[in-house]
This record gives C-alpha cells, structure tokens and sequence, in this order.
C-alpha cells in the first residue's frame, strides 16, 4: 500500500485519530489517578511518592518507548519479524532486571534520600509504589513493539482498542483499591501496572493477523537488505538516547525541586500539572507515527504533513490557554483534580508557563518523524542531549541563583529546553530536505 497516494488532509486525520484517541486515553490516567489520590488520606506526601515512583518507571522504561517506531521502520518481512522480537525480548528482560537492581533496598534508599534528600516517609512510599511498578516497563516494551505492527498494516483502531482495555482495567482497579483506603500512591501505581499489563495481552491478541501477513512476505523481494543485531542497533541506539534522556530529565528535576522554594508542594502538585499538560500534548505525540507512515522514501508527504501539523499545534494552544488563564483553572485544578485551595493557587502560574509546551510537542513530533524517515536519527540524539543542559542550566539558575519554586523553576526549564530543542532539529532538517 502507498501510504502517499492521494495524501489529503481528511486521509491524515482518519489515520490520526484513533492514534490521538489512544495517547488522550492513556493521558486520561493521570489526572484520573492523582484526582484519586488527592482524595485519600495523607495526600501530599503520597501525590509526591506516585509522582516520584512514576518518574522512576518512566526512566526504567525509556530504552524501548522506540519499539513501536522501530517496528513500524523495520518490520518488512519474516526475517525482520523474528530479529526485531528477539532484539525486543532482550531489551525487555534486561530492563526488568535492572529495575530490580535498583529495588535492592539499600540502592534505593541511597538514592532517594541521600542524593534526592527526600524525607523517610516519602522515600519509603515510593520504594513500596516502584515495587508495584515492576511490570510496567516490560509490558510497555512488548505492546509498543506489537502496536508498531498495526499500525503498519493500517490498523490503528485496533491500538485504539487496547487502549480502552488499559483504561477500563486501570480506573476499575482503582476504584477497587480505593474503596479499600490503600495508600494513594500504591493505589496509583497498581493500577496503572494492572491496566498496561492487560493492555499488552490485549494487543497481542489483535496483531495475529497482521504477523501472519509479515511471515508470508518471506519469500518477497524487498527493497531492504535482510535485517541484522547491527543495523537494529545502529538505528534503534540514537532513537532509544533520545527517550532515555528525555525521560531521565524527570528524576534530575525532581532532585533540584527538593533543593528548592517550597519542595513538598512542589512536588505534590506537578503530577497534577503534568497530567494536563500531557491531555494536550497527547496531541503531538501521537502524531510522530502518522508522519512516518505518510512521509514518503521522498519526502512526498511533507507538505501536507507540515500543514496538519499547524493546525494541530494551533488548536491545542488556544484549548489550554483558554484553560490555563481562566477559573477554567480553579475547576480543573480544584474541583475536578481534588487539590487543596493553596495547592490550587500554587499550581497556576506553572501552568500559565507551560501552556505552549503541547504545541511544541506537535512540532517536535513532525520534526522527529522527518528525520526517522530519512534514517537521521543521530541527529535526535542530538537535539536531546541539548535539549537537556538548557533544562538543567536552567534549573541551576532559576533555583540557586533567584530562588524561584520547585514548580515554576521546572515548567521554565521545560519550554526553554523544548524551544531549543526544535530550533536545532528546524536547521538540521533544512539541510536534509
């Protein structure tokens, strides 16, 4: 099939939509979980814990968030089936193993309150909460890598799918825990591995077609030499830096806002404020994939793509603006995420500071899939090592040198090492095109 054909507006946002269905329904779970937590006893120390506990899982995982790219890249036939697999089976057991190095309690405590100077209390409701954890980043590997798949054959809705089984296993398990008065922090952690776990073997289920298609290109001749460890490696290796260090930016943030103003509340409400943001910028990242499917072996797609993009990253602006700087923040904040009134206020002026932060997810998402589709991807290795001493520069200055609060010194580093970060890939790809 050629993607490319014929390429409208209409065609891009048909594919899109199930994509973007999927990310707002998984972006759904935040807020959902911390509104959760907020309402169960000793809020603020366990919305830090789950904030810190999540951090540390999305680090853990960040080495294979770039299966699904890799798989929509690379899978071509049954030999390029069966390498990825393997090369994704690895990957997947040496995370988890890993994970449970960092568990051994010594590690952990050494790590949370020697170099982070959390308080007991918190470090030991995340240590409990990364336990629970421990499925998370395996399960995410293996659906990632098999999503990769159907979106290749052209069946998005059937990663929408999975996506509703997690989120319907996700908020059940968390009603049921709730109901029990579990800590919040192990509530949210449960339930988030309980839903991404089904949400794999759900996947799984739904993609045996589409292998069974791969194995009987076998014999086909294909544009690609036959897939090697190396190649994979060679391509996956800048891919897998880029989410590593865009993920492993969280823990470091989190380390600079115990040094800050007002570190506990801080670190209570930025899982509140991340989970809005990531509603909208839910947006963007589901739109990395549609760029690579349409883009073209010559660029054929970019234009229209360009355009969507656009207006995407137009849309979702003026959205969070009109949330950002109206009571619209009082409801969400208040009302609907179970925030204190101090936590409420405290929570509003980082948000104004991030309200651009989806738009340049859309842009950074296009940006990320012209690159991949013209095997550059060194170049978002790149951009993220760059993007991530602007943040950390940033959080020097802001917390050290003018003494601003954990949550506003953050959401400034945020759009100052994003800004950055799309400036150097809008030169790079210049010089592709």
């Amino acid at each position: 099939m050629n993607n490319t054909a014929n390429l409208s507006l209409k065609k891009i946002f048909i594919f899109w939509l199930p994509l973007a269905s999927t990310w707002l329904m998984m972006a759904i779970e935040q807020p959902f979980l911390t509104a959760i937590v907020a309402r169960l006893d000793e809020a603020k120390n366990n919305l830090a814990a789950f904030g810190i506990a999540f951090a540390i899982a999305l680090i853990l995982e960040s080495p294979i968030i770039m299966l699904m790219t890799a798989s929509l890249s690379l899978v071509k036939n049954k030999q390029s089936y069966c390498k990825l697999r393997s090369f994704s089976l690895i990957l997947n057991v040496s995370i988890t193993l890993g994970m449970i190095v960092l568990l051994i309690p010594s590690i952990f405590f050494y790590f949370t309150e020697q170099l982070m100077s959390l308080p007991h209390e918190i470090a030991k409701l995340s240590y409990i909460s990364t336990i629970i954890f421990l499925p998370w980043p395996a399960a995410i590997g293996f659906r990632r890598f098999y999503q990769g798949i159907l979106i290749g054959d052209n069946l998005t809705k059937k990663v929408a799918y999975g996506t509703i089984v997690r989120l319907i296993s996700m908020s059940g398990s968390a009603l049921f825990l709730y109901s029990l008065n579990i800590e919040g922090a192990y509530t949210g952690a449960a339930a988030l591995s309980i839903g991404v776990t089904l949400e794999a073997f759900a996947i799984r289920y739904m993609v045996t077609k589409s292998i069974s298609k791969i194995v009987h290109k076998e014999n086909e001749i294909i544009e690609t030499q036959a897939l090697t460890y190396k190649s994979i490696i060679n391509f996956y290796l800048p891919l897998s830096l880029t989410t590593i260090l865009s993920l492993g930016i969280h823990p470091v943030v989190t380390f600079f806002i115990v040094k800050s103003k007002n570190p506990i509340e801080s670190l209570a409400v930025l899982p509140t404020i991340n989970a809005l943001i990531f509603l909208f910028r839910s947006m963007g990242l589901s739109f990395q994939e549609v760029g690579i499917a349409f883009m073209g072996a010559k660029n054929e797609g970019y234009k229209i793509l360009k355009k969507f993009a656009s207006i995407l990253g137009f849309s979702v602006f003026i959205i969070l603006f009109l949330i950002a700087f109206t009571p619209l923040s009082y409801i969400w904040f208040h009302i609907i995420s179970g925030l204190s009134t101090e936590l409420t206020v405290f929570s509003e002026l980082p948000t104004k500071i991030m309200v651009i932060l989806p738009t340049l997810s859309v842009w950074i998402s296009f940006q990320r899939a012209v690159i991949v589709n013209n095997k550059k991807t060194i170049l978002l290795s790149n951009a993220t090592f760059l993007e991530v001493g602007i943040i950390v520069a940033v959080l020097i200055v802001s917390i050290i040198y003018m003494n601003l609060t954990g949550a506003v010194a953050a959401a400034s580093a945020y759009i100052i090492g994003r800004l950055i970060s799309n400036t150097y890939l809008h030169f790079s790809i210049k010089k592709i095109l």
